[in-house]
């Protein structure tokens, strides 16, 4: 009997010390995990080494051309005021390129904001659609969502897209909500600028009349919506040269 207690005894000392190793696993591997969720969170905002290339800005001497030096497949700088919405603009070989690949070509979760491949890099398409990833700290496009709220969409009207020699002004007018399959929003190949506003003013949660003309150059900021899997939330604005 005495060795049989000996044994239990030895064997429980075991499964504690097995119990002990497994919870400190589990642990490190939990700690690890919301590291790694805050690291990706915090490298989806710009920082201030790429802040730098952004035009304008009077304390730095490089451009968006020493950046485009860096990654050819640089086009442009898109800012909505008073948003997290203040990144550079790709455009791959691929619509799908840059969904996880940061703005200097690596691998990164968070992604680049970019354009549709179709899409003229010279910005000269009646109708454009840029897309980003919808984070839940308000990075990238995380800050789409908000334009569903009535006073946010009043209180952001304006932004600006740099393209190079180019300037525009960004009035934004409409903000929907839609699925990955809308074959008006996500066919840039139609080049009907007034299709596309014509479904908008249609099915927008929040619309205001800036007086869009056949002319105007319009784009489509697309990302996806938390709450629905096939899910999309759009912001559309007018671009004009300043």
């Amino acid at each position: 009997m005495e060795k049989a207690a000996i044994f239990a005894r030895a064997g429980n000392r075991v499964i504690q010390k097995c119990f002990l190793i497994l919870s400190l696993l589990m642990f490190l591997f939990g700690s690890y995990c919301l590291w790694d969720n805050m690291r990706i969170s915090q490298g989806a905002f710009v920082s201030k080494e790429l802040l730098a290339y952004k035009p304008h800005q009077n304390n730095s001497s490089l451009s968006l051309s020493d950046l485009q030096k860096i990654n050819s497949d640089v086009v442009g700088w898109l800012t909505i005021d008073d948003t997290h919405i203040d990144y550079p603009l790709v455009i791959g070989k691929t619509t799908l390129e840059y969904v996880n690949k940061d703005i200097y070509g690596n691998f990164s979760l968070s992604g680049a904001i970019f354009l549709d491949s179709q899409n003229s890099r010279d910005f000269l398409d009646p109708y454009t659609v840029i897309y980003g990833h919808h984070m839940s700290n308000r990075a990238m496009f995380g800050d789409l969502e908000n334009f569903l709220e009535k006073d946010f969409f009043e209180q952001h009207q304006t932004g600006t897209l740099s393209a190079f020699e180019k300037e525009f002004n960004v009035s934004i007018f409409a903000a929907m909500k839609t699925i990955a399959s809308d074959e008006i929003v996500y066919n840039v190949t139609h080049r009907d600028a007034m299709r596309v506003l014509e479904h908008v003013k249609n099915n927008a949660v929040h619309y205001r009349e800036i007086g869009v003309q056949p002319t105007d150059q319009l784009i489509c900021l697309s990302t996806c919506s938390d709450t629905t899997t096939n899910g999309r939330i759009l912001l559309f604005g007018r671009i004009s040269l300043k």
